[in-house]
């Protein structure tokens, strides 16, 4: 008997031309039950984490954990509303990055992601492009929005105290979004079916876009070396807003998944309740991982140096000082206090990780799909060694949790977890910035 087959993207044709994707069937193969998205998603604080110094006697107040007699692993109090994910969750301690011991203290969130020697970049440049921007080169064919770049301040900030995690092909950091509802906008707009003036307006931005990369080539060519650039990053930024007009062009005829969207707070602002901000975030970052609308995201949750909003959150939730004040304080209850901000964070962390156990892929939850990287570029007080990292997802993907992993005394560039990481969504890139391998005999499958 032949078997009936249908090509991965079916359509079913209507009235007028207008066309409706078909749901994945059993007839378009193994190709589609096989396709499960595979994410990424990393979140960033700033200032580092409460390490109380021995003197105060409060160890159970640490980030990193303990272990018992047999091994396991004693969550500290500022990380126990994790727990209930401990089989999900692992911590890596003794990271670090090669250049941040010569880099200004005070922008380790710019190298995060990157690694990049920014306190000798290359000419004309800052920085390198960042991990997540990476991934998004090879995960952007598969859904509509090749990445999803949030903040708590939105924008790109400034040179060396920017307010985004991301970095393109060419080191330029990428804008990032921080209002919820045009955030929500961007990811579950209207399809084109509901809207007749969706693909119109599509359309018009894109001879917008043609006719101002035209222009600007022209002038390239009449410009100085010094001028030419800064036009260079002019078109390449040019070029990106045509890819991703191209994008929406691809996907402005495919429905999104049918998502409930009532429990979003989509008036939750960064200068009103914290707790709140955060959720709305979270469950939009969720929810474009559910529908598959993006499966790269970074989230910068504060900026370093007490730049931004987020500086203030403590206070607003009634702790003694501001964020970073508070890790610089050397005394016992200003240590706890740090270490309460670092539980709060942690109750909104254990938020995200719930949303993402809840929503279900073809084989499981989106979670088991998803590699979240937690954590901050600097220990505690600036000290950019033992960079605190939290894994937490990835099950489907070989990741092995309920780990503490450390090398040892020696350190371990933070390079080799990213590269690592690449290899675990199977991109096998050969390295990463200054990577040299990948972390063996550690939570990441060989």
């Amino acid at each position: 008997m032949r078997h009936f087959r249908l090509p991965r993207r079916a359509f079913l044709s209507g009235v007028g031309g207008m066309a409706l994707a078909l749901p994945a069937l059993d007839a378009m193969g193994a190709e589609v039950e096989n396709d499960i998205p595979k994410r990424f998603c990393a979140l960033y604080t700033a200032n580092g984490m409460s390490m109380p110094r021995a003197e105060h006697g409060i160890p159970e107040w640490s980030w990193f954990p303990r272990q018992d007699e047999k091994g396991g692993l004693i969550y500290g109090k500022s990380t126990e509303p994790l727990l209930p994910y401990s089989n999900q969750i692992s911590f890596l301690g003794g990271l670090y990055h090669v250049n941040g011991p010569k880099n200004d203290p005070h922008i380790c969130s710019d190298m995060w992601l990157t690694g990049a020697p920014l306190q000798s970049p290359k000419p004309g440049g800052f920085n390198t492009v960042s991990l997540d921007q990476v991934i998004a080169e090879h995960t952007k064919q598969y859904c509509r929005q090749p990445s999803l770049t949030l903040s708590i301040d939105g924008g790109t900030g400034y040179l060396s105290r920017t307010a985004t995690l991301s970095y393109a092909l060419d080191g330029s950091p990428v804008p990032a979004e921080n209002n919820p509802r045009r955030i929500f906008n961007r990811l579950f707009r209207a399809d084109a079916g509901e809207s007749g003036t969706e693909r119109e307006n599509l359309e018009r931005r894109m001879k917008l876009v043609d006719a101002v990369t035209g222009s600007a080539k022209a002038l390239d060519q009449k410009l100085g070396q010094t001028d030419r650039a800064r036009m260079d990053q002019y078109l390449t930024s040019l070029n990106e807003i045509e890819n991703r007009l191209a994008a929406d062009d691809r996907w402005i005829d495919v429905p999104l998944k049918r998502q409930d969207y009532s429990s979003l707070n989509l008036d939750a602002t960064n200068d009103g309740d914290p707790a709140a901000f955060y959720k709305t975030m979270y469950d939009l970052i969720a929810l474009a991982f559910d529908a598959d609308i993006t499966r790269t995201v970074t989230f910068m949750l504060s900026r370093e140096d007490g730049m931004g909003i987020a500086d203030t959150f403590p206070v607003r939730l009634g702790l003694s000082t501001t964020h970073h004040r508070l890790s610089h304080v050397t005394d016992k209850d200003g240590q706890l206090d740090f270490s309460r901000y670092d539980l709060f964070l942690s109750q909104q962390l254990a938020h995200f990780l719930q949303r993402l156990s809840e929503y279900k892929d073809r084989n499981g939850p989106v979670l088991d799909n998803t590699i979240l990287m937690f954590g901050s570029g600097a220990s505690t007080t600036h000290n950019v060694h033992n960079i605190p990292t939290l894994i937490a997802g990835g099950g489907s993907m070989g990741i092995k949790h309920g780990a503490y992993w450390k090398a040892g005394d020696k350190e371990t560039r933070m390079t080799n977890v990213h590269l690592s990481l690449l290899r675990s969504m199977g991109l096998e890139e050969a390295s990463f910035s200054d990577s040299t391998g990948t972390i063996s005999d550690s939570i990441f499958p060989v």
